[in-house]
């Protein structure tokens, strides 16, 4: 099905109505839109759902998927139809190996970010959901898919129920499961949420939750390096130098957030498991050392698991689970050689 078979009432422009006309080939331009269907949800049967996706780079260029945590969205980065910052928008741009004139950038809001859907969601659905997004815009197969975090998770699954669709697997601080250690961290979070709801503090149990990840993703190294000052006393209590960064990592956090977007899409990380052996598209799986929530020994089992479709890279950065946001230039070397040659691994 192409996006001219999609019936008017299912796909709405968000912005304008010229943002949805196909671009000529070789003009980079971004399009956006929603698309309202039917998805098989593995732990909640058959719901509908909304999925907003933008488009951006030449019609006729090999399309990658890039796809982040839980709190990414369907832009990825600034281009001239829609100038505001994107989630990663330090890694798209003129040069870089996600270059919107050499290629076009598709990205999707989860399927349960809106908080509408009051049920487990798991990555397979998120992965049938791309499928379903694929079909709708007409596009066969993805040059690649490039996960970031939850995204790599949504990646996996992808390339195991979606083989066809994509030539190359990028997983970048993702692996096959949710680290014990890691879920504990999430469980705590969701338990914040919960006593938040219990006193009617909806927003400050999610911006709680939130400054607890914010520990989880990044290291003691980077802490000690920007936080190392003395405790001060404020109005009669103690408060150490980072409350003020983690005040408003929760702050940001919880003004564009729905609480029940945020809990569905925490659980569905711990939902995830898949087994390796069953991934046959080439896939290159980067992990960093020091990492809290994905561990570099769950990187090294999956790469096993993978046989000869996995390769690894190995990151050192003080900025561990974060690394893909702030390592950028790294990262973008990684993903020029990753992407050179979509259908090797090497």
């Amino acid at each position: 099905m192409s996006l001219a078979d999609v019936p008017a009432a299912t796909l709405a422009p968000l912005d304008d109505i010229a943002s949805l006309r196909v671009p000529a080939p070789g003009v980079p331009q971004a399009r956006r839109g929603e698309i309202e269907l039917p998805l098989q949800l593995r732990h909640a049967g058959a719901r509908s759902v909304r999925i907003a996706w933008e488009l951006s780079g030449p019609a006729d260029a090999p399309v990658v998927f890039v796809a982040g945590g839980i709190s990414a969205h369907r832009h990825i980065a600034a281009n001239p139809q829609f100038p505001e910052a994107g989630w990663a928008n330090d890694l798209v741009g003129g040069g870089r190996a996600l270059d919107p004139a050499r290629c076009r950038l598709l990205g999707f809001d989860y399927v349960g970010a809106d908080g509408r859907i009051d049920a487990p969601i798991d990555t397979a659905d998120q992965a049938d959901a791309v499928a379903a997004l694929l079909d709708a815009l007409g596009i066969a197969s993805l040059q690649a898919f490039v996960g970031y975090s939850y995204g790599a998770l949504v990646g996996l699954q992808l390339a195991i129920r979606h083989p066809a669709r994509l030539a190359k697997l990028v997983a970048v601080s993702g692996a096959h499961r949710a680290h014990p250690y890691a879920a504990a961290w999430r469980a705590l979070q969701r338990k914040a949420v919960a006593l938040g709801q219990l006193q009617c503090a909806d927003v400050q149990g999610l911006s709680l939750a939130r400054q607890f990840a914010m520990l989880s993703y990044r290291t003691p190294e980077e802490f000690e390096e920007r936080f190392d000052a003395p405790a001060e006393v404020v109005g009669g209590r103690v408060r150490v130098a980072a409350e003020d960064y983690l005040d408003a990592a929760g702050a940001r956090f919880t003004a564009r957030t729905p609480v029940n977007a945020w809990l569905r899409l925490s659980e569905s990380i711990d939902l995830h498991r898949i087994d390796p052996a069953q991934v046959r598209v080439p896939t290159l799986v980067v992990a960093v050392e020091g990492d809290r929530l994905v561990p570099l020994s769950d990187s090294v089992a999956l790469v096993e698991g993978l046989g000869s479709a996995g390769q690894l890279r190995v990151l050192r950065s003080a900025y561990g689970h974060d690394a893909f946001l702030k390592e950028t230039d790294r990262i973008d070397g990684i993903l020029a050689g990753a992407l050179r040659n979509p259908g090797e691994t090497a």
